[in-house]
Parts: C-alpha cells; structure tokens; sequence
C-alpha cells in the first residue's frame, strides 16, 4: 500500500511539474515535490522518464472513458451516434470536468507539453486496452466526415489532439483551480463548436 501510495504522489506531482516546466524537468525535482527522499524513487517506481510520462497520461483515463461511454450511449439512444458535434462532444465534455473532480490542477497543460511523446500519439495508442470510448468516437468520426477528402480528413482527425489540449490549456490557464470541476455549459459549447468547426471546415481549392 505504501509503495501504491508513493507512485500515486510521484504521478501527481510529476503532471504538475511538466505542464509547469516541461517534460525534461529534473526527475529529482518530481521525487522531491511528492515527498520521496530517494531521488530514485521514479527510477524505482516508473523505469524512467518514459515510464512515468506514459504513467501519468494512463492515470485518468479510465475514469474519462466511462464517462465518455455514457454520452456514446445517450446519443445512441437519441439516434445521433453518428452525428459529429455528438461525437465531438462526447470526446470534449469529459475532460472539462472528470480530471478535476479528482483533484487534477495542471492536466490539459500536461497534455498540452508532452502531446508528441509516445503516451499520446493516437495512432500508437488508440489500440491500447482501456481506450475503447476514443477508438470509437475516432472510427465514427472518420466515417461522419465523408464529405471531407480523405486525405484532408486524416490529416484533421491527426491535429485534432493538438488543437484540443491547446484549447483545453488555455482554458485551465484562464480558469480558478477551484473553478475547474465545475460544469460550464457555455465553455463546453463553445470548445464543441471550435472542434467541430476544425474538422467540417470547407476545403479550398
């Protein structure tokens, strides 16, 4: 239980860390800000910075996935399970609140710093067990956008992260820690809108 409770404390500091500091910040200074003595204590728990990059990015993703499960199946239930503002929505709304009903006060700026490390590059990822709600919304997605060129389409549905995390970190940047689990209607409309319209945008010729 101690050692459960050690790597717990290592990966919330450590999502505070990076997303103030970067993902090369000292891995000492992460042991240290959760309280270890042992300046290998990531080493020790994690393998390395690899490991605890991949760890903290894991660390909340079941709980948004069951949430993001639930909007699947009300939209199913509404007849929209195709429908791109629902699938948008299903992927967004989540990560507006769920991190931080568990206490998260830095996670889209973490995402936003380490968005091109191997923990978070889609295309490695999405096969992972326990990422059956994004696979899904992303397969939906793809076929929603059928008016969209599939070359063009790929490339959106690629930056599509990027662009979310960013907008996610400026939001968290914008908002009171104490402020961040509530639910915002208005911010969750406007982030749907902006997404929506990245990925249905005319095509120029």
């Amino acid at each position: 239980m101690a050692s459960a409770d050690a790597r717990e404390r290592i990966i919330v500091a450590a999502e505070r860390l990076i997303a103030e500091h970067g993902p090369e910040v000292p891995l000492r200074d992460i042991a240290t800000a959760a309280g270890q003595r042992n300046n290998s204590a990531v080493q020790y728990h994690f393998g390395g910075r690899d490991g605890l990059i991949d760890a903290v990015a894991e660390h909340r993703i079941a709980d948004l996935e069951q949430h993001r499960l639930e909007l699947l199946t009300e939209a199913e239930a509404t007849g929209a399970a195709h429908d791109v503002r629902a699938l948008v929505a299903a992927l967004v709304v989540p990560m507006l609140t769920v991190p931080y009903e568990h206490g998260a006060t830095h996670y889209a700026r973490f995402l936003e710093q380490v968005r091109t490390h191997p923990a978070l590059a889609a295309d490695a990822n999405l096969d992972r067990a326990g990422r059956a709600a994004v696979r899904l919304i992303i397969m939906r997605l793809d076929r929603a956008l059928e008016d969209v060129p599939p070359a063009v389409r790929r490339r959106r549905l690629r930056v599509l992260p990027t662009v979310l995390f960013a907008l996610l970190a400026d939001r968290e940047r914008a908002v009171c820690a104490d402020d961040l689990s509530q639910d915002d209607a208005h911010t969750a409309s406007e982030l749907v809108d902006l997404v929506v319209g990245m990925l249905t945008a005319t095509v120029s010729t």
